[in-house]
């Protein structure tokens, strides 16, 4: 029999959005049950996102690949005429890796792909995973949305599966943005992605947990507003800035200029430690980012969403989720923290109890079926 060690590896590429930081952490879990199965995992990302996942895996290989590198507006109103402007970019940029990836299948012996929500990278000759929770794209216009859902379709049924991290019944997350009447053949629930874990001893250490996401500048908007109305404050906060790429071991620590509350800010944090800091802390302030959801999720933690302004898939989640009492939620215009922190206490929180490993058996399935 073949010893084990002489068996070939399978070179998987994983390639995630670089739209926010959600799309590189929900990829976390899938690039760790590959290395479970042996696989060599090569990650094609730049930026904020190749960082992240730099300082989780150093032990993989790293390819550099443009993102599609989308800024949000400053005002609500102007998002869709700023997302607009983008579509002939993002439209080059699919176009652009799709031809790298012909190129890099043959320079690194690739045998699959797995692309959180990358719309070219299909290919004619081996197996390709399209990652998306959004089958449904929300733009608030019903017409443009049967337009959107029909060229999202189209770039779905081009990959050999498309795998939603969500779950099929009516007990799921992301309601109509995962679940259509009409499924494309090559969909497949995976059930929830997060890299952290419930299973951990800790011990009851901030009154409130800021997590900051998502593209500029609105991530440094909402910051301001939480560092301004955080002075009156009584209690130990911590803050999660959200910036990989600045990511160091120190800590700053500090007095609030008019509380006595201690407030702890930390540019990035590890898988690991993160978990740890949201499992020790009260209560989360965070966008209603779908990956941020899912990780709530599992840990099982209240939490305030605050959707990024725009942002129509932030806020129908936020919106969705508060009427399914999963969590609280406020718009960012409306945002005063006094004010939510006492709503939110008087909130009766319901998180189902959901299968959180599922996508592990879907992932060993693709990797032996090679």
């Amino acid at each position: 029999m073949q010893d084990s060690q002489f068996l070939k590896k399978n070179n998987i590429l994983v390639v995630p959005l670089d739209w926010g930081l959600g799309h590189a952490t929900r990829c976390i879990p899938i690039i760790q049950t590959l290395i479970e199965n042996n696989c060599q995992v090569y990650i094609a990302a730049e930026t904020a996102t190749r960082s992240l996942l730099e300082n989780e895996f150093p032990q993989c290989t790293f390819i550099s690949l443009k993102g599609y590198r989308i800024r949000y507006s400053r005002q609500k109103f102007l998002f869709p005429f700023k997302m607009a402007t983008q579509l002939p970019r993002i439209l080059l940029r699919s176009i652009q890796e799709h031809r790298w990836l012909k190129k890099a299948v043959i320079q690194f012996s690739i045998d699959a792909v797995i692309a959180d929500n990358r719309f070219g990278l299909f290919h004619s000759t081996i197996p390709t995973v399209y990652i998306t929770h959004q089958l449904l794209i929300k733009t608030g216009d019903r017409f443009s949305e049967k337009i959107l859902q029909k060229i999202h379709c189209w770039i779905i049924k081009k990959y050999t599966h498309c795998w939603v991290p969500d779950f099929e019944g009516k007990e799921n997350i992301a309601g109509q943005l995962s679940h259509l009447k009409k499924l494309p053949k090559n969909v497949q629930y995976i059930g929830c992605l997060s890299r952290l874990s419930l299973n951990l001893p800790t011990i009851k250490k901030y009154d409130l947990l800021l997590l900051l996401s998502g593209p500029e500048p609105q991530r440094t908007i909402f910051e301001k507003i939480l560092l301004l109305q955080l002075k009156n404050f009584d209690g130990k906060v911590m803050l999660v800035r959200g910036l990989p790429e600045d990511y160091d071991d120190k800590k700053t620590e500090g007095q609030l200029s008019s509380s006595s509350s201690l407030l702890t800010i930390e540019n990035h944090l590890r898988a690991a430690q993160l978990n740890e800091v949201i499992l020790q802390s009260e209560l989360v302030i965070c966008r209603s980012g779908y990956t941020t959801i899912m990780d709530l999720i599992k840990i099982r933690k209240k939490a305030i969403l605050v959707p990024t302004p725009g942002q129509t898939e932030q806020e129908y989640l936020a919106d969705h989720l508060m009427k399914k009492k999963y969590f609280y939620s406020v718009a960012q215009h409306d945002f005063i923290l006094s004010t939510s922190l006492k709503l939110a206490d008087n909130f009766n929180f319901e998180i189902p109890d959901f299968d959180m490993e599922q996508y592990k058996k879907l992932v060993n399935q693709f990797v032996q079926s090679f």
